[in-house]
């Protein structure tokens, strides 16, 4: 669709009016506007949340599921995120039982908090679900390799060296038997007269 000459300029003008808050307060006012809420949030702490407390939390959790690898790790992430993520909503809850709101009102965001509480427990559960299984995994493959044994300097030259394998089929083939034997015709096969 092709607008005309006049409707773009003023679309330019209403355009000189949004540039978005100058003032340090508007901008403090939507720093979090962006904010989207759950495990994929850009920022996990807001401004009411104590970093110390999500770190106690992090390291309660550190300590007792000790992740050793990266995807460990990620399952920990989420469960620390679902578990910080379900302190905040039973906050949330008691502010919207504490703010004397509409009964409607009240339940519909009761309702909504509930909502979030089941999401994040399920969260919760199925990383730590996914956690167990990888660490029975990695445990069960540590298990399963022999430790290397060392052995002394006497031992070691008291067996004798394996030598290399005659051949290798990508090297060089002609050397084989199979191809340095001379062709026999094969007697059994006859030309049709």
């Amino acid at each position: 669709m092709i607008i005309s000459e006049k409707q773009q300029k003023s679309n330019r003008q209403n355009a000189q009016h949004s540039t978005g808050p100058k003032t340090p307060e508007g901008k403090d006012a939507v720093r979090f506007n962006a904010l989207t809420w759950g495990l994929r949030a850009r920022n996990l702490l807001i401004g009411t949340d104590d970093p110390t407390d999500y770190r106690q939390l992090w390291d309660a959790l550190d300590a007792e599921w000790q992740p050793q690898t990266h995807s460990e790790r990620h399952y920990l992430y989420q469960m620390a995120s679902a578990q910080w993520l379900l302190t905040r909503a039973a906050r949330n809850e008691s502010r919207i039982y504490d703010a004397n709101l509409p009964f409607e009102k009240q339940l519909a965001l009761l309702d909504r908090v509930s909502v979030q509480r089941v999401r994040l427990g399920r969260s919760f559960t199925s990383a730590m679900r996914e956690l167990k299984q990888l660490q029975k995994e990695r445990q069960a493959r540590s298990q399963q390799q022999p430790a290397p044994t060392v052995q002394s300097p006497v031992h070691a030259s008291a067996q004798p060296p394996v030598p290399p394998p005659g051949y290798v089929m990508s090297e060089c083939t002609e050397a084989h038997p199979v191809f340095c034997a001379p062709a026999t015709p094969d007697s059994r096969w006859q030309p049709p007269p």
